[in-house]
């Protein structure tokens, strides 16, 4: 029985990061996937999703910028050139995971790569079934459970993958579906019907059970989303329950019901269900381990990515905590840490976990929201920028979203979160994830030097807003600026023009208009 310092059971971002901070340590590796190296890391996940994305992006924008008709006589595009730029990306980064894990194998001798199905015989012992039916058992002193997840389905729907969909299913249609039901209205649910949308071709409807889509963010990211796709044809339907879905004549037949008790039946070519996902654990046999499960994957303890066996750790989508590509590789290498380092390591701090919406516009967030603050009753301080007071907005010609930046109700001003909603909002949310993480205020992003012109001026115009040293004062231009205290329920605009200086306001706005 061959015997390991570590077993990685998942070759995902989480798992492959795992076996590669262990490498660090000079420890002797053996990472066991079941398909396919990378996870849904790429296939039919975030690399493919955003690739899709980014092409349907690019399309809209030379679509709008052409105008309807010279767009539908000049410009087009098919789902095999779609797939084709999926396809490449996809290989591209195969080729990297492949040919970097090969390199390190040769000159190292520390990793082993075992193609097939992990599952626990005992907490130290792994038995690997290959494809073929053969078993591999070895022995492993630490274990990183990192096996990811799969799309969630309902017990009622059949899902063939073909006519109704989950997200495995997408990269494999033929064609544009010149119409669509997308179930779920969250994050996935969303980058979805913005990608159909934004080529064009496909008439997506949107099944929400809330009052608004992306109800986990405030109501200005939310409207500024929906608003977007009911003008690309999307057709929301709002506080709407699905009674029924099935496959009549090779489409799909779906009844839903709205908020007075009206029922309402739609016939649609194909259908999307992105109602989350469930964490892969059944297969492991954790059990013979004695790892412990939690209602939402495999139990974590008081101690961040180790479960309740010391040797035995879970990262990443199994956890059920955080099911973000950026986030269970952080956990796989905080994990091999923790195993191996002879010195201290302080826990993860998911407090400033960043993250991006591929919507339109493009939403990235850090931190908590509006939302989130009134819940806890947590007093705040926040400055909102609208992209139109921005320099580098104006000069791309489509100034449409905002800054967001909230920070504590006090004079030290400590960032508590930020969103962005535009073009270039993902590059503008590290500095202030930076400043969450060191526990700081907004001084030192207030009178640092930003370059000219770039979308990050606006972060700083926020922080200098709530310190009172904005260029732009938000009593004068008040459809694009905000700034105000919130305490008990109740919010009150901050650095208000004094009455004595109305006569100047009123004077500069007239000077505007002119």
């Amino acid at each position: 029985m061959e015997k390991y310092d570590l077993c990685v059971i998942g070759g995902g971002p989480a798992g492959y990061a795992a076996a590669m901070r262990a490498i660090d340590f000079g420890k002797k590796v053996i990472l066991v996937e079941k398909e396919r190296l990378g996870g849904a890391g790429i296939y039919d996940g975030a690399l493919a999703s955003k690739t899709m994305w980014e092409l349907s992006a690019r399309y809209r924008r030379v679509y709008d910028e052409l105008g309807k008709d010279r767009a539908d006589r000049n410009l087009d595009i098919t789902f095999d050139e779609v797939k084709r730029t999926v396809d490449e990306a996809i290989f591209d980064r195969k080729f990297q995971l492949t040919c970097h894990l090969r390199i390190i194998h040769a000159e190292t001798g520390l990793i082993t790569y075992e193609k097939g199905l992990a599952s626990f015989l005992t907490d130290k012992e792994i038995k690997i079934t290959k494809e073929n039916g053969d078993e591999l058992i070895i022995y492993a002193e630490h274990t990183v459970i990192a096996a990811g997840s799969s799309p969630r389905k309902l017990p009622n729907i059949q899902v063939d993958e073909k006519i109704i969909m989950t997200s495995d299913g997408i990269g494999h249609m033929d064609d544009f579906p010149e119409s669509m039901v997308i179930v779920g209205a969250g994050v996935i649910g969303c980058e979805y019907a913005t990608i159909f949308a934004n080529f064009g071709k496909t008439k997506v409807y949107l099944i929400d059970r809330a009052q608004r889509i992306l109800p986990f963010e405030d109501e200005d990211i939310s409207e500024l989303i929906s608003r977007n796709m009911e003008k690309r044809g999307v057709q929301i339907h709002r506080e709407a329950s699905l009674k029924r879905m099935e496959i009549k004549d090779g489409r799909v037949e779906y009844e839903i019901e709205k908020p007075g008790g009206e029922t309402e039946i739609i016939n649609v070519e194909k259908a999307l269900l992105s109602i989350g996902r469930v964490p892969n654990i059944a297969p492991l046999k954790i059990e013979n381990a004695g790892v412990q499960m939690s209602k939402r994957g495999v139990h974590i303890g008081d101690v961040d990515t180790q479960t309740n066996i010391p040797h035995i750790y879970a990262v990443g989508d199994v956890s059920g905590r955080i099911p973000l590509v950026n986030v269970g590789e952080r956990e796989a290498r905080h994990a091999v840490v923790r195993m191996f380092a002879d010195f201290p390591v302080k826990p993860i701090n998911y407090e400033n976990v960043s993250t991006i919406m591929f919507l339109n516009p493009v939403v990235a967030a850090v931190g908590a929201n509006e939302q989130m603050l009134r819940e806890k009753n947590i007093p705040y301080r926040i400055a909102k920028v609208d992209y139109s007071t921005i320099a580098r907005a104006i000069s791309m010609g489509n100034p449409e979203g905002f800054f967001k930046l909230i920070v504590t109700d006090d004079d030290e001003m400590k960032v508590l979160g930020m969103r962005a909603a535009g073009y270039h909002a993902s590059a503008a949310i590290q500095s202030v994830a930076l400043l969450m993480d060191m526990n700081k205020g907004i001084e030192e992003l207030a009178h640092m030097i930003h370059p000219h012109p770039s979308i990050v001026e606006g972060v700083q115009e926020a922080a200098r807003m709530l310190l009172g040293k904005s260029i732009y004062k938000s009593a004068v231009f008040k459809d694009k600026l905000k700034c105000y205290s919130c305490r008990d329920g109740v919010c009150t605009p901050l650095n208000v023009i004094k009455d004595d200086k109305n006569d100047i306001i009123k004077n500069y706005k007239e000077e505007l208009k002119n």
